[in-house]
């Protein structure tokens, strides 16, 4: 049988979280965007291999993956504020030594867990984009496979994908207007 605790963040409590991503913002500017996606993906690997993981870690693994593929992700061509948000979140969870240290059996990813859910929140209308894109790429695909030139398979899924980012500009301004992070 299972335990369910719940706890709530408080506003002093979130300032503490945001001020560690705050840190984790100053040292995107210093790092390559390839070596903090490659510490992501090593981390990843490591936690995967540390099974079986407490829950709490593994819903959220689905997550964290479609972060960073959506980071990657050429064709999607995610904006620059949302860029360095995703990537202060993976400095953060990649750095073994951050509050809770990662070495802490069951609990050593509780704050890197609630620094991704926060992340998520933050950037929910981000990856609702994402995934629509996604399905309308793998559906243009599928309906036109390799028969479709590549310059018209270039402009629809720019088309797609500028009206996905102006989408997701509107709703996260009119979340960021109506609520507090």
């Amino acid at each position: 049988m299972g335990l369910k605790l719940t706890f709530e963040l408080t506003d002093r409590d979130l300032d503490f979280f945001r001020e560690a991503l705050k840190q984790s913002r100053a040292a995107v500017r210093d790092a390559e965007e390839a070596e903090i996606i490659d510490a992501i993906r090593d981390v990843l690997d490591e936690i995967r291999s540390k099974e079986p993981l407490p829950d709490f870690v593994e819903q959220r693994i689905p997550t964290l993956e479609a972060m960073i593929q959506m980071l990657v992700d050429e064709e999607w061509q995610l904006p620059t504020d949302d860029r360095e948000h995703l990537l202060a979140t993976f400095v953060y969870f990649a750095d073994p030594e951050d509050i809770l240290p990662d070495d802490i059996p069951v609990i050593g990813y509780l704050d890197d867990v609630i620094i991704l859910e926060l992340t998520a929140r933050e950037l929910v209308h981000v990856l609702e984009a994402y995934a629509e894109f996604c399905a309308f790429r793998d559906d243009y695909d599928k309906q036109h496979g390799k028969k479709t030139d590549a310059a018209v398979r270039r402009d629809r899924l720019d088309r797609q994908r500028r009206k996905l980012h102006q989408r997701m500009r509107q709703q996260t301004a009119h979340k960021r207007k109506n609520e507090i992070w």
